[in-house]
């Protein structure tokens, strides 16, 4: 697997390269043929009082796009947040091509106790100790492959990316369409209307 490593506003240091190699690596230690590359942009706030250190990873897996983000007051936890969502995507990404090509596959319980047990104990708050920060007022372009897909190719990419949004092209029209996440559950694609 070829990874990328970048950092903003902080120097990549041999012991945080290898700190993110490691965790990736075992992240995807079971997916080795599926991941091909994978780019990890380090990052700490510039705000001295928002103690704020982001990972963001983009993996490209046959084709298909996995993006994990994740933040916190300290890089090393940073890293190991965005290492476990990771792994979790890809799980979720290797049981679709295997229910895909073989049939439904069932999670067993041991699976679903294990996904429980990282969740935060009961009573506390998943915003201890982070303050709200505004966003810059910068334009980011990202330009993108858009291969003919089906709407439910397109659902599933919009889980895999953790994003609320994800933009397609139609395999039937042709025509680029955006689906996305509904506030009370469920899904929605916008398209262009004919004139």
């Amino acid at each position: 697997m070829k990874l990328l490593i970048h950092g903003r506003n902080l120097d990549v240091t041999p012991a945080i390269r290898e700190y993110t190699e490691t965790k990736l690596t075992r992240a995807i230690h079971h997916f080795e043929g599926l991941v091909k590359e994978a780019d990890v942009h380090l990052s700490v706030a510039r705000n001295p009082r928002v103690p704020q250190q982001t990972v963001e990873v983009t993996m490209f897996a046959n084709g298909t796009v996995i993006r994990a983000q994740e933040r916190s007051d300290n890089l090393y936890a940073s890293i190991d947040l965005v290492a476990s969502k990771l792994s979790r995507q890809l799980h979720r990404y290797k049981d679709r091509i295997q229910e895909q090509s073989q049939g439904p596959v069932h999670r067993s319980a041991r699976d679903e106790e294990a996904g429980a047990a990282t969740l935060p104990p009961p009573g506390s708050s998943l915003v201890d100790g982070k303050e709200p920060e505004l966003p810059s007022r910068g334009v980011r372009r990202k330009y993108f492959p858009m291969p003919l897909m089906s709407l439910d190719d397109a659902l599933h990419q919009l889980e895999l990316i953790d994003h609320d949004f994800y933009v397609f092209r139609d395999a039937e029209s042709g025509q680029i369409q955006v689906a996305y996440h509904r506030n009370h559950g469920g899904f929605g694609v916008i398209q262009a209307k004919d004139a």
